[in-house]
């Protein structure tokens, strides 16, 4: 008796002293392991779809939830409510007008410009449902890049909200050239080459079209691009296979909420985030969103408490702009427990639960075209995701050592690339392969490879170049630090500094220009710069400039400063200096060349002062 009891108290403090040691060691262990149990479990069922065969895409799933909950709302847009029947049945119309008069069929590509608003959603849907895959245009392009998205995804359709059919003003005549034919989300238009939609809904039938034009036997088949960004100047039409939207669509199931939430949804629907993970989450759990056309800091808490938000997705510049608002006496009065999103700095994140209360921040890491992606499930203020030995098992990435200055990897004497220590700052590669396949950009195979780095750690290897600098801790939260190359980030968007390059080279006084991004005290990512050489016999007029650039690039990449320069620096393997210009920023009063400042109500640039300056660092001055 007296042995058992001894041996029964050895145990218990054996275990006592295990559970010390993994709260001191491993203190994120248990969640950790629940996390990771949930991701795999949902990775094997997609992993069962290529054993039978049988997708059950994104549509499939809302079909399901169309059936099971019909009268249940979906979605709630500008103080409509639309159940899942009613969406259900109004693609359903679309599909049959798509079938029947625009002569689509199974495997076209058809383009969808339009704004956030329930027919975005009808529109996407009903065109999946006859098999056609759907590329989401950026209502922020201008006439060059958008007859580029439409070539190089191939798409020989157009479908153009009601209020944006306007803006195509100076390009129809291009697009019938190339014989895409535009249809217009209304009843009726003021051109004659430009179809309408509404009118022959009225006659369509709202019955289902046959289920064997959706059907699909392929993780990899794409149904969707989405464009980004980048280096190359224009658009890249980014392949979304049905493996990457299902995987999205899981994001809010994976942080734990669930079919009693309400969805907020103030991003852009052209946007993987709000299309991806905001409804296609919304659809996994059969909950219900509430819709923006465009997100309002001073409506977003009133929305919410109205709508008894539980859930909202955002931008780290999102949460800025609430944190701007005026204080109120019921910040706190609110359902809202989680946000899921990205890009949210450290001082904004503890501002923001200081003054808005215990919400969950669920930051999620991963490029639209991108094989790898973290998620900060723990919610540690500051970082972008977390990982552990299991994860590295399933997701090869890595973290290598760059040179800022020369603007590349640092390799060894063999010329593999060096990985960086814990702690340290390095360039982000993840490997391509059955687990993280990259399936790259639609119409180029050149801008494919070239987001690729070969022989990275042995011959033959193939990596992801994600572009980014990022840190892990010896706990395993990685922590993003910067942008390398020509991409930075303003107002929730990807700039490319060669589109804006290309842009300003089109002025008559510009030589040679080099735009790059600077940071600015309170406000997220980069702001645009543009150091620039002018053309000799001319002057700088910057009237002219800021026409041309407000006319020719969206607004968030119409660069905030101009500098002019005598000589444009750059790098010993002749590429422009972008290092030194970043690091020296914009302040006039250590800069000696002259320094301009876009200016919306003189509609020019003007010299930028102190006084100007001194306004932009104490957030006086609208930017």
């Amino acid at each position: 008796m007296v042995l058992s009891l001894g041996w029964l108290s050895a145990l218990a403090a054996g275990v006592f002293s295990a559970h010390v040691l993994q709260k001191l060691c491993f203190p994120y262990f248990w969640r950790d392991l629940l996390f990771l149990l949930k991701v795999v479990g949902y990775g094997v069922k997609l992993e069962m779809f290529k054993l039978t065969s049988s997708v059950c895409t994104v549509l499939d799933r809302f079909i399901q939830q169309a059936q099971r909950i019909p009268n249940k709302p979906f979605v709630v847009y500008d103080g409509s409510v639309h159940t899942y029947r009613d969406i259900d049945t109004r693609s359903n119309r679309l599909a049959r007008v798509f079938l029947e008069r625009v002569n689509l069929k199974k495997g076209d590509c058809v383009a969808l410009l339009m704004s956030n608003e329930p027919d975005f959603l009808c529109v996407w849907f009903g065109l999946a449902k006859v098999g056609c895959s759907v590329a989401f245009l950026n209502t922020n392009i201008k006439a060059r890049s958008l007859l580029h998205c439409l070539s190089c995804c191939g798409a020989t359709t157009l479908i153009v909200g009601s209020d944006l059919v306007d803006g195509l003003n100076g390009i129809l005549t291009s697009l019938l050239e190339d014989n895409v034919q535009v249809w217009a989300m209304g009843s009726q238009s003021d051109h004659a080459q430009v179809h309408t939609l509404l009118d022959k809904m009225d006659a369509a039938s709202d019955q289902p079209v046959p289920a064997e034009l959706r059907a699909c036997t392929s993780l990899k088949a794409p149904t969707l691009y989405i464009f980004t960004s980048g280096t190359t100047g224009l658009p890249k039409a980014a392949v979304i296979t049905h493996l990457q939207s299902l995987k999205a669509a899981a994001g809010f199931w994976a942080f734990g909420a669930t079919e009693d939430d309400v969805m907020y949804i103030p991003l852009p629907l052209y946007h993987s985030a709000a299309s991806l993970i905001g409804i296609g989450g919304t659809i996994e759990l059969g909950a219900t969103c509430v819709l923006k056309k465009k997100f309002s800091a001073s409506q977003f808490w009133n929305d919410c408490r109205k709508h008894d938000v539980t859930v909202f997705q955002y931008i780290g510049e999102l949460c800025r702009y609430l944190c701007n608002q005026p204080k109120t006496e019921v910040d706190k009065v609110h359902k809202v427990r989680m946000g899921v999103g990205n890009g949210l700095r450290q001082d904004v994140w503890r501002e923001f639960q200081n003054r808005f209360g215990n919400i969950k921040m669920c930051e999620v890491y991963g490029s639209t075209e991108g094989n790898l992606c973290f998620m900060n499930h723990v919610g540690k203020i500051g970082t972008v995701g977390r990982s552990n030995f299991i994860y590295r098992l399933l997701f090869k990435y890595d973290l290598v050592k760059y040179d800022m200055l020369k603007d590349e990897p640092v390799k060894d004497q063999y010329g593999f690339c060096q990985r960086v220590e814990k702690g340290e700052t390095g360039l982000l590669l993840s490997k391509v392969g059955a687990l993280s396949p990259f399936f790259g950009y639609a119409g180029s195979k050149q801008l494919t490879e070239k987001k690729l780095m070969r022989n990275v750690f042995a011959k033959g290897d193939a990596y992801f170049n994600t572009g980014d600098l990022m840190a892990e801790d010896q706990e395993g939260f990685i922590c993003f630090r910067d942008r390398v190359g020509d991409t930075f980030r303003w107002k929730g968007e990807n700039v490319a500094t060669t589109e804006v390059t290309e842009a300003l080279g089109l002025v008559d006084f510009i030589q040679e220009v080099n735009v790059y991004g600077v940071e600015i005290p309170g406000h997220e990512g980069r702001a645009g710069m543009a150091a620039m050489i002018l053309r000799p016999g001319f002057t700088f007029n910057g009237k002219k400039l800021f026409e041309h650039v407000t006319r020719d690039l969206p607004a968030y990449a119409c660069p905030l400063f101009i500098r002019l320069q005598e000589v444009m620096e750059m790098t010993s393997t002749f590429k422009q200096q972008k290092f030194q210009l970043v690091q020296s920023g914009f302040n006039p009063s250590t800069i000696s060349d002259p320094l301009y400042v876009l200016d919306y109500q003189q509609k020019s640039y003007i010299p930028l002062t102190d006084s100007i300056y001194k306004s932009i660092l104490a957030g006086e001055r609208k930017l």
